[in-house]
């Protein structure tokens, strides 16, 4: 066993002991602004990244920080209410560390959330968009040095790292809802600085949609782990050079809470349907 691998079980058997043995189906990430979605499921456990020895814990204003254990419609999930990013300091390993951790937990499907700035032009903020597929830009691949074989291959496929069945989903719960849902490519940058309008007209040209801070590399880990993957981005704002407003944090937030109860029923509509 290696070493990489003796970590993450023992952080799983930690998080398992606290949780009481509740083994999840699904997996959810909540991204900033949007962890009041937790608030509201049938909470059986929650466990603070704190408590747990090693693991990694989020600094960021909107991420509560901590596992929430419990059912929504039915479905038992875990909820991260916060993620962690690079631009924290933390090692790619480190920001994957809990993704792979709630796949030893059991669950086989991941949904990742985040708020994102639009480069598409024909997105405004409040709009939600199903991720077809990212581009890593600036940010190492989680899956550089030793392979950890429990998990998965040296070189794994990437063709299709948003499951096609959950896109077809996550449509049909935001037809039933009524709630407009574009479809596209997800930019990751590292941050934590937003992008200059130079970068993002670069951006556009590379066929991307959106860009965030997370994410891309949480799905390649979660790939490579043999996790079926859906994604959904909170659009917060409009791209620097697409406006004349600076871009900040609290815009960010601000989005997201005035979105939070049509992403809280649109992602309850997905999960119903695991």
């Amino acid at each position: 066993m290696s070493a990489a691998y003796s970590r993450l079980r023992a952080s799983a058997d930690a998080v398992r002991e606290r949780a009481g043995g509740f083994v999840p189906r699904a997996a959810l990430v909540l991204g900033s602004g949007l962890g009041a979605f937790a608030d509201k499921m049938e909470i059986l456990a929650t466990i603070d990244y704190g408590e747990l020895p090693g693991f990694p814990k989020s600094t960021v204003e909107g991420h509560r920080g901590r596992f929430v254990f419990g059912y929504e419609r039915g479905v038992p999930i875990v909820v991260m209410q916060g993620r962690v990013h690079y631009y924290e300091g933390y090692s790619v390993n480190d920001v994957v560390l809990p993704i792979r951790v709630m796949r030893l937990l059991g669950a086989g499907t991941l949904i990742l959330t985040n708020a994102v700035g639009a480069i598409n032009a024909d997105y405004r903020a409040g709009d939600f968009m199903l991720l077809r597929d990212h581009i890593l830009y600036g940010v190492p691949s989680p899956l550089i040095g030793e392979n950890i074989d429990e998990l998965g291959t040296r070189f794994p496929d990437m063709s299709e790292v948003y499951s096609s069945p959950l896109r077809k989903k996550a449509a049909a719960a935001a037809s039933t809802l009524s709630i407009p849902l574009h479809e596209g490519v997800y930019l990751q940058v590292s941050g934590p600085n937003f992008e200059t309008p130079a970068e993002i007209r670069a951006f556009r040209s590379l066929g991307a949609d959106v860009v965030g801070m997370s994410t891309a590399c949480e799905a390649v880990a979660a790939r490579h782990a043999g996790m079926e993957i859906c994604g959904i981005s909170c659009v917060s704002n409009l791209a620097a050079g697409m406006s004349k407003a600076p871009l900040t944090h609290e815009e960010v937030q601000t989005a997201a809470d005035e979105a939070a109860p049509r992403f809280r029923g649109l992602i309850s509509e997905i999960i119903s349907g695991l």
